[in-house]
């Protein structure tokens, strides 16, 4: 079996690639910021069902410095850069996205390609992919880019953006035979396996704790982490995946409306707080003044966006369980963490 270098240990997507990765036999080793971490992203792994063991190392790296790089990619086979910066809210300077996205992207491809490592698969975004167009009907897929110029850029949209095609270039100038595949998810939920999680989630955290007296007019594609983590581990290893993109998402484009109901209706008593009513969009400013989360999710009231995961589909054999499974599924986990 290989050995996997997977960036940002502590992190919702990473923590289940890394899961995946042990169960398939792979050595992993893993960074995170600080090593006070370890057991806490071990005491995760474990609520995941993982014993790792010594098949699973620590390195302490950060997006920001060069430290720390070279030693935890030497070895490996591959690469997982799931690492990136995703705020809490809208940051007061979008270099504070930007910068550690971008530099920590290229850092952990210098090191890979220094370490002889044979494919990096970056997890990049929907954000890369689907913003600065426009309204528009035609899905979106792997050949479209989003449009630094448009009108609904965020610091967020644009760190991702950047950072991908930084990989890109990186490798087109100075790969040095460094191969790299893109995993592009749009909003992703699933089983948490601890406190650390994905902005997405609170979508279902939100609605599950009543902390909005409706539901924003706002949409989203929807993917199963578990999903994510599968397609990461297929275009780790796939000829086919090499220097491609794809797109990952469950369907089509939902509206959050549509979740409520979904958990009102499946999830009994626990989901006794869930709003079905639509918000109107005055009222939802109101709330992103107290709520930096809701502020993020303004420049999309209203907008639908489609898109398709026919290509990893197609190319990758992959195949993803529904949104509704997907949401039921977070909405459970949630539950348990808080009981």
């Amino acid at each position: 079996m290989s050995t996997v270098l997977v960036t940002g240990g502590s992190g919702f997507i990473a923590g289940h690639c890394i899961l995946q990765l042990l169960d398939a036999g792979h050595e992993v080793r893993t960074t995170v910021r600080n090593l006070a971490r370890e057991p806490e992203v071990r005491a995760a792994l474990k609520a995941g069902g993982a014993e790792p063991g010594a098949r699973l190392s620590f390195f302490a790296a950060d997006l920001t410095s060069d430290k720390g790089w070279t030693e935890a990619a030497k070895g490996c086979d591959y690469a997982l850069h799931v690492a990136s910066p995703f705020p809490p809210g809208v940051p007061k300077d979008e270099n504070e996205l930007i910068v550690p996205a971008r530099d920590g992207a290229l850092r952990l491809l210098r090191a890979a390609r220094d370490a002889g490592v044979k494919r990096v698969v970056l997890t990049s975004s929907f954000a890369a992919i689907g913003y600065g167009h426009g309204v528009r009907k035609k899905p979106f897929d792997e050949t479209d880019w989003t449009d630094l110029d448009g009108d609904d850029i965020t610091p967020y949209t644009k760190s991702k953006t950047i950072a991908e095609r930084a990989a890109w270039d990186f490798i087109a100038r100075e790969g040095n035979g460094l191969e790299l595949a893109v995993v592009n998810p749009v909003g992703v939920l699933g089983p948490v396996l601890g406190p650390d999680y994905s902005t997405s989630i609170q979508i279902v955290k939100g609605l599950m704790d009543g902390a909005m007296p409706g539901s924003p007019k706002l949409g989203f594609g929807l993917v199963d982490v578990r999903d994510v983590a599968d397609l990461h581990l297929r275009a780790m290893t796939d000829p086919a995946a090499n220097g491609e993109r794809f797109l990952a998402i469950s369907g089509d484009f939902v509206w959050m409306r549509d979740v409520a109901r979904l958990l009102k209706e499946r999830m009994g008593k626990a989901a006794g707080k869930v709003p079905t009513r639509q918000l109107p969009n005055w009222l939802v400013f109101i709330a992103a003044l107290r709520m930096p989360e809701v502020k993020l999710l303004l420049p999309e009231l209203g907008k639908e966006k489609h898109a398709t995961g026919e290509k990893a589909m197609r190319v990758l054999g992959w195949s993803p369980r529904s949104w509704e499974q997907s949401a039921v599924d977070t909405a459970e986990s949630l539950a348990r963490l808080d009981g």
